[in-house]
């Protein structure tokens, strides 16, 4: 039945060429993906897939599901499509999506014979206000057995860890007034975000290797001649658990807090993007992947540990079902994510080579646990026993 699996997918190889490429070449936005989701999701009915559109209030989101009849486990693949501004598809987002459509319409190949589910959600955003997020507040994923997406990279990776995130913007008001006539009348806004930077930096010394602080001044005046009576400043507040996180979140606070207070200015705190938890990558089924990459013919001595990266909203969905999100080699440079060189990797002939092995991978991946109850077992054991742990020191 593997070879069903392989022989479905390379039947139709050219034609989820043509959708990376299609994707690729039209990148929009977070939220704003309707033609990649309504292409993604058109293809899965093709295929005998139940689609719905909107899952969880979400525009560009969708739920696809092809049903066996048989009683059997729910594997889901996790499809991402948003572009970045200016640089469209330079994380590679149009392969993500086509790859899991194509894994689960290889895999529904053979689901008839092995009983349970496959399905394929359509999850926008991932760069911004992360659709998967809102999705798992609101239990769409906890029916599942494992979940799946691959990513691609410069190199093949293992499924590791994520940091967890949160995205703050503070807002300064202060009074306007003129910079040379009259300033003793008026209240720095800008001040109050320039001294929030310097308190931060002193900060740093005081903070573990695993945190990453980074932020922009999204608004500082108007012109040089005025007081700036409104200013604003946006952080993004990493480390590598959530309960980290929330420590470190609470003392960057306190950064402005003091900075308010010291210019006189009002503060006001809020999250302008979601929050993403930190990736809990499930050992056994991530094993499994990597032993299926190898079955496929990659060599294990190229296959790496994951290096330190950035945050993702599939470390949320990773709370609440087991997980994986491991990396498919691309291109041949050491190309990072978010580039121009990386986006023409994700457009180029190597990059839809890759696209292709990665959808295998997953698919006889889902096979696996759809005919070994033992494999599953595992992976289901390990997930409860690490989330217990989780709550523990929560």
């Amino acid at each position: 039945m593997k070879e069903l699996i392989i022989q479905k997918i390379e039947e139709h190889r050219e034609v989820f060429n043509q959708i990376s490429i299609e994707i690729g070449e039209n990148p929009e936005l977070g939220h704003e993906e309707f033609k990649a989701s309504a292409l993604l999701a058109g293809e899965l009915k093709k295929h005998g897939f139940s689609v719905e559109l909107g899952t969880a209030g979400l525009p560009t989101a969708f739920e696809a599901v092809y049903d066996s009849g048989k009683p059997g486990p729910s594997i889901a693949y996790l499809a991402e499509y948003d572009a970045l501004p200016e640089l469209g598809h330079a994380c590679g987002h149009n392969l993500i999506g086509t790859m899991s459509i194509a894994a689960a319409i290889g895999l529904s190949r053979v689901l008839h014979e092995t009983g349970g589910k496959v399905y394929v959600y359509g999850t926008p955003a991932e760069e911004t206000r992360g659709g998967k997020v809102t999705m798992a507040e609101q239990g769409i994923f906890n029916h599942l057995d494992a979940a799946m997406m691959v990513h691609p990279l410069s190199q093949y990776e293992k499924s590791g860890s994520s940091l967890a995130m949160d995205a703050i913007q503070y807002e300064f008001f202060g009074k306007a007034a003129h910079a040379a006539a009259s300033p003793h009348q008026g209240i720095n806004a800008l001040d109050a975000v320039i001294q929030t930077f310097n308190s931060i930096n002193a900060l740093r010394q005081q903070l573990t290797p695993d945190v990453r602080i980074h932020g922009i001044i999204a608004k500082g005046g108007e012109a040089a001649n005025i007081i700036p009576d409104y200013a604003v400043a946006q952080f993004y507040v990493r480390a590598e658990s959530r309960e980290r996180v929330n420590e470190v979140v609470k003392k960057v606070n306190a950064c402005a807090e003091g900075a308010a207070l010291a210019t006189g200015a009002k503060l006001s705190i809020s999250n302008y993007e979601f929050s993403y938890d930190e990736l809990v990558t499930n050992d056994h089924l991530s094993n499994l992947f990597t032993q299926t990459l190898v079955e496929l013919g990659v060599d294990p001595t190229q296959i790496h540990e994951k290096s330190a990266g950035g945050s993702t909203d599939m470390g949320n969905v990773s709370r609440v079902v087991p997980a994986i999100h491991p990396y498919v080699k691309i291109c041949n440079e050491p190309y990072a994510c978010h580039t121009p060189e990386f986006r023409d990797a994700a457009l180029s002939e190597m990059g839809r080579e890759g696209m292709i092995l990665g959808a295998k991978a997953l698919a006889l991946t889902g096979y696996k646990l759809l005919t070994n109850p033992e494999f599953l077992a595992k992976v289901k054991q390990e997930f409860h026993e690490v989330m217990a742990a989780k709550r523990k020191q929560a």
